[in-house]
Formats: structure tokens, sequence, C-alpha cells
């Protein structure tokens, strides 16, 4: 995870407000850095809540460092406004909020690995099963540990990645056959929410509920049934709901656009996230100079330049070269030549006040100028998930 800092509303606040009135946003000793807002990740959280309702469990994703919000930031501010479950991919990211203290029930959804399973109890940590070995197994882990274990079980309908596939009878007498164990949730993953042309989700949906009739025919019945991340949330498919639902898109302030015919979307959410960098140079180039490496880009003016202190390695996307835009100055600054590994050069011909020193948007709003995961992915050819996850480690994470 990246380094750090959380600021007193003495800082970024300040930086916010200037960059919504169009000013120039606030610089800090930094080539680059993201600004997280707790307070909205808590309000997008709430407002998942208040659609679900009370009867439905909200249990956000916080893995891959909370979209590379800051896992811990992230998880402490969710707790503090109500969450009773947080949702990870692994084992050691589970560990890493247990660290930082956190107390929430944990569910760890990727990992039952052999080097991992003792350590999921140590911390109490929730897994989930794939198999039905993986039951047996942990069974027999529970009884050597004197420990009862709670656990989730994920079963595949039609997505063909994690989860069981067996009929109710199978699942049942696997579950049935493990004495020291508790079937706590049962799960399974839409492969294409977001996809209203595609009848795949009310397939999955049926199988889903077919396999949990048949279990309760034989006396199971988990208290948790789940199904849903965001879409099915954000776009009011209750019947997809359960008793939990997992988003993680929405709590960071992000819902896709879906295909075909739905009803309209019922959440509203906002970015958290703000992503700035440092000018490191700027100068005037004459008509016909070529920028960066390969030379790209032929200035078809006389235009002034701007390098700025982030680059690939920082995550911003190399097919963006010739192709995105950052906010210099309340102003699109479009992306001129290659991005490099620790720079990009941008045209800020229509802001000729930026000076080494000033901070420039690559994610959020200045004034009326807005650039976010989404618009920076289309341009890419990528999805707004991985544009967030993108942002290395070694860029500073601001909490504000």
């Amino acid at each position: 995870m990246g380094e750090s800092t959380v600021l007193t509303p003495a800082g970024p606040p300040a930086a916010e407000h200037a960059a919504s009135e169009g000013q120039t946003p606030r610089a800090f000793p930094y080539r680059c850095w993201v600004e997280v807002s707790r307070a909205q990740i808590a309000a997008n959280f709430l407002a998942i809540r208040k659609l679900v309702g009370p009867d439905v469990e909200v249990m956000p994703v916080v893995k891959a460092d909370a979209y590379r919000h800051g896992a811990v930031e992230v998880s402490r501010a969710l707790q503090a406004n109500g969450a009773r479950w947080l949702a990870v991919s692994n084992t050691e990211e589970g560990v890493a909020l247990r660290d930082a203290g956190i107390s929430a029930r944990i569910l760890v959804m990727a990992d039952f690995l052999p080097y991992t399973r003792e350590t999921l109890l140590a911390y109490e940590l929730t897994p989930v099963i794939h198999s039905l070995e993986d039951i047996a197994y942990l069974d027999r882990l529970a009884a050597a540990c004197r420990k009862r274990c709670r656990y989730h079980l994920k079963v595949d309908t039609g997505m063909s990645r994690l989860g069981v596939r067996a009929d109710a009878a199978a699942i049942g007498e696997a579950i049935l056959a493990a004495r020291n164990i508790e079937l706590e949730g049962l799960m399974t993953h839409f492969a294409s929410a977001a996809n209203y042309q595609s009848g795949q989700t009310e397939e999955q949906i049926a199988a889903f509920n077919l396999l949990a009739e048949g279990l309760a025919q034989a006396g199971i019945r988990p208290a948790l049934l789940h199904l849903s991340s965001t879409i099915p949330v954000a776009y009011a498919r209750r019947a997809a709901w359960g008793g939990m639902v997992r988003p993680g898109h929405a709590i960071y302030g992000y819902v896709s656009p879906v295909r075909g015919h739905a009803h309209g979307k019922m959440l509203d959410v906002k970015p958290a996230l703000t992503w700035r960098a440092t000018v490191l140079s700027v100068k005037d180039v004459p008509a016909g100079a070529l920028i960066g490496y390969g030379g790209t880009f032929r200035a078809p003016q006389p235009m002034r330049v701007a390098v700025l202190a982030a680059g690939y390695a920082d995550g911003i996307p190399h097919r963006l070269s010739n192709k995105g835009s950052v906010i210099a100055h309340g102003k699109l600054a479009p992306i001129v030549g290659a991005v490099s590994m620790d720079m990009t050069s941008v045209d800020v011909s229509q802001s000729p006040e930026v000076m080494v020193g000033d901070a420039v948007t690559l994610l959020g709003t200045e004034g009326k100028a807005r650039m976010d995961a989404q618009q920076i992915a289309r341009l890419a050819g990528t999805i707004s998930y991985s544009v967030l996850c993108g942002i290395h480690a070694r860029v500073k994470r601001l909490y504000v």
C-alpha cells in the first residue's frame, strides 16, 4: 500500500473549494498525489444503505487497497458510519485491516489457499469456500483449532470462474457432514449484470434460487444470501439483492452504464478521489516542434507546453498519449506526445498563467471542467475500474 497522510480541515478542503470556484487547486510538496474524501466515501455508503433499506445488509468491497483509495482509511470511514461487514479478495488484505484495528466482519472472497487457512482463522476472517473438498478441509481445521468457524459458500451459477458446480443434494451432503463449521452465507457472482440485452443474469438468479430452495428442503438455510455488486443495486434489480449486497464501484462514486433497457438509475453517488500532479517545467515551443519519445506529436502552431511530474509509472495510461487531457487552471489541457514513465507533456496554451510548482488535476473537477475515471477509460480503451486500480502505490494518498 502507498504512503498516506490524514490532513486536517485546514488542508485539502481549501484546495477543493478553490477548485469548485474554478481557481487553481492548492499545491502540496509532492510530485503526484491523490486526495480522498472520507466524507464522500461515507455519503456514498449511506446512499446505498438508504436505497436497499434496513432489511438488506451492505458489505462494501475494499479489495485492491479499496480500489487504490486506501483500504485502511476507507475501512475506518465505513466502519465509523455503520458498516458491519467489509469484503476483501485475499487473506493478506484482511490481516492488514485487522492489524489497523478494524473490528468489522471481514469476508475473504477469493483466497482459501493451503498456506493462508490457519491465518484466516487466527485473524477471525470469514472465508468464502469454492469447492466441496474445501468444506471438509475447513471442518477438519476448525476441529484441530477447537474453533467453530462460520463460512460462506460460493456457487457457480454461470460465470464459470470460482464457485461450486454441483447439485443441491451433493452440496447439502457436504454441508451437513461438516460438524465443526457453520454455513453463514450462500453467494454467487454475476457475469453480465450491466448487460440488460442478455438473459444471463436472470438465468443466474433462477439457478441460485433453485439451489437455495433445494438446500432449504434439506434443512439448510444460511442467514445471508448475496448475489449483487454495484449494478443490480444502482438499477434497483431487487430480485438480485437477497439479504446482503456487495457494492464496490459505487462506494468510490461510480456506477457503470448499462446496455439495453433497464429501469432508471436509482443511486446517486459521487467520486471520492481527486488525482493531481505538479508542473515541473513550462516552455514555449515553435510551430513544427516534435514533442516526446518518437516525436509522435508535431506542434501545429506555437504552443505553451507544461511537463507534469507523473507518467505511466504513476498510473496514467500510456494509451492517453495524444488523446487524453488534464485540467490546468480550470481548463482542459490536451496531452501532447507520448506519456513517459515519470512525466507527461500537456498543451497549456489556453492557460498561459500556469507556472512551475502549480497543481494540475489528472482526475477530478475544477470549476466546470471535469475528468473522471469513466471518461479516462473511454479515451484509453479500458474500464474505469482499471483506471482507479492503476494509480500506483508510489502516489501519495492524502485523506480529507
